[in-house]
């Protein structure tokens, strides 16, 4: 068990990811995984080395053997070639397992979990720093299934790589200077052979390669189908789309049979045109051995060792191609997964400091941005937000009420203008502080499938049980919370809360949002329609505390009740992209008033 530990130990999977980006291109992107373990990849040929030539010097250690036993005498024998037969015993019952046991325990307990979760870990750590679009462009499952499968394929790519380079390398090489020790003739068939397996290889593996990367990328597909399907399975049988989602996964699925066909096509054929050289070197090679015999011009040992060297380089030759096959299979399932992984992370400045909220003022100071750039969706705003002051933001659907908030957490980048939190531009600082000073309540009040400590513990990592059950009192969330129990028997704060909070009601579900924000206690709270999921008489109860949540606090609202809008200080009414109106309305009758005018 030691023994295990030790390389086990070698490698720490999750430790700190280096903080240079993961590079787009293939060769880099390997690099940049390999380099972090050197003395793994130089141990892994090492062994591989050895293994290849101890491997290789088997059918010659028989024919040896084979010699010594028509040249002695049984009964002298052991006297008088005993240092031979030890070498010989030494070569294949020791070095040989000692090496391979060295092989396997670099591959299985340190490549193989080690390599591979290396990989996944460093790869969600990017991926989770996306941009934003990046997650709307994509299925969530595609993306998940491309960082979990990208780690174990770079790992088998490269084992695939190190065992193929030295069988190829070494064990060829040896096969050619063993038959040509016995008599020149002997290396041609094995020549031969050699010219036509480099020729299939040239011929067939870029062409693996490349249909490998698209069966790669339709089973992201078909993944991302149904992970999508599953996690709207509620939806789908309420709208009997039951038929038509069969139709939408059945062609992802015909899609990646398709393309696995295409990409086995292949395959078949190089396993068949192989089957066929290896044979003609088998026969032609042995055939020549026997010749040569015939006519005295080499020992019987020499049939001994071409027979098992021609069939060993058949067989190896097999396995190489499997091995070359699996490769650039694994090589396609990596090409795939770097989509994902190397795209642009979030901007952030190698010199970003940290965000010191002091007071809380907001100022937007010509601010433009579209998704597309074509088309604009902010187009110079400028706004500034007094320290404390709650503005209200109303306007039509698309008039840009959420994007002026998504930029002020940096969710995207600007087109153009700043935008600063008491003087200090947030491109300039890291994304995590600015994140901290912050406390946001969205419409979507998608919850993570944790319990429900869990959920409301992301306002603050450190927070004891006393403080999650005083804050979810204070939201009037406690009592439901104390009903809660899930499939595996847990109960209250233990209790699960289901894939994006789907075991609770959106009314539930938003007062465990609002828990979350008032235990982050920021000093700038975002609230995009917070009480919308509420019914009346909850959505008054929970609006006394928010606005106590808000006293002293710097608010932006985004909202359509009146009751929300009655405690902002200002309001202001976005149009194309653009501030179309403020109003200064100190009371509920003013905004009621206003709003009327407004429309």
């Amino acid at each position: 068990m030691r023994l295990f530990s030790f390389f086990e130990r070698l490698v720490d999977a999750t430790g700190a990811p280096p903080k240079s980006s993961i590079p787009a291109q293939l060769g880099r992107f390997y690099w940049h995984f390999l380099r972090q373990t050197p003395w793994l990849m130089v141990g892994l040929l090492t062994t591989a080395f050895l293994v290849a030539a101890l491997d290789a010097s088997v059918p010659a250690l028989f024919g040896w053997l084979v010699t010594l036993v028509s040249t002695h005498q049984r009964a002298s024998i052991l006297s008088e070639a005993w240092p031979d037969l030890f070498l010989i015993a030494a070569v294949v019952g020791v070095l040989r397992p000692l090496a391979l046991s060295v092989q396997t325990l670099l591959a299985n307990q340190t490549l193989a979990p080690g390599l591979g979760n290396l990989v996944r870990w460093q790869s969600h750590w990017h991926v989770a720093r996306r941009v934003w679009t990046f997650f709307q462009n994509d299925f969530a499952g595609s993306v998940a299934n491309r960082v979990v499968n990208t780690g174990p394929s770079l790992r088998e790519t490269v084992l695939l790589a190190a065992n193929a380079l030295w069988y190829l390398i070494v064990y060829g090489g040896s096969a050619m200077l063993l038959l040509a020790s016995l008599d020149g003739p002997l290396i041609f068939p094995v020549a031969c052979w050699f010219a036509g397996y480099a020729l299939l290889l040239w011929r067939y593996v870029p062409r693996i390669r490349v249909r490998s990367r698209e069966v790669s990328e339709e089973r992201s597909i078909l993944t991302g189908r149904l992970v999508d399907c599953y996690a709207n399975i509620v939806t789908l049988k309420l709208y009997s789309r039951q038929e038509r989602e069969d139709e939408y996964i059945r062609s992802a699925i015909d899609g990646h049979t398709f393309s696995y066909r295409r990409h086995l096509r292949l395959t078949t054929e190089l396993n068949l045109l192989l089957s066929i050289i290896n044979a003609a070197m088998i026969v032609s090679a042995s055939a020549l051995a026997v010749e040569l015999w015939s006519i005295g011009r080499v020992e019987i040992g020499a049939i001994a060792m071409t027979l098992p060297l021609t069939w060993q380089i058949a067989s190896i030759a097999g396995r190489v191609t499997q091995h070359a096959t699996s490769l650039f299979e694994n090589m396609g399932v990596v090409e795939d997964g770097m989509r994902a992984i190397a795209a642009p992370a979030m901007s952030e400045k190698e010199s970003s400091g940290k965000l010191s909220v002091t007071r809380g003022a907001i100022e937007f100071a010509d601010v433009r941005f579209g998704y597309d750039k074509t088309r604009p969706i902010l187009d110079g705003v400028d706004l500034a937000v007094a320290p404390g002051e709650r503005v209200g933001l109303i306007g039509e659907s698309g008039a840009g009420k959420s994007t002026l908030v998504h930029l002020l957490l940096r969710l995207f980048d600007l087109d153009g203008g700043r935008i600063r939190i008491d003087g200090q531009d947030i491109a300039d600082v890291s994304l995590e502080s600015l994140w901290r000073q912050v406390a946001v309540v969205t419409q979507d009040s998608a919850l993570l499938n944790r319990s429900v400590r869990d959920n409301i513990r992301l306002g603050k990592p450190d927070a004891s049980d006393d403080e999650v059950r005083e804050v979810a009192r204070r939201v009037h969330a406690l009592e439901f919370i104390e009903t809660l129990r899930d499939g595996d028997g847990n109960c209250g704060l233990d209790a699960a809360t289901g894939d994006r909070g789907t075991k609770l009601s959106g009314g539930q579900r938003q007062r465990i949002v609002i828990a979350r924000a008032v235990l982050k206690n920021s000093p700038i709270l975002v609230l995009d329609e917070a009480t919308s999921a509420l019914d009346d008489a909850t959505e008054s109860a929970v609006q006394e505390h928010l606005l106590e949540l808000m006293r002293g606090r710097t608010v932006i609202a985004i909202a359509h009740r009146l009751s929300t809008l009655a405690s902002m200080d200002r309001v202001i009414r976005l149009e194309n992209g653009r501030i179309h109106e403020t109003s200064w309305r100190p009371g509920q009758r003013s905004v009621e008033s206003s709003l009327r005018e407004w429309k």
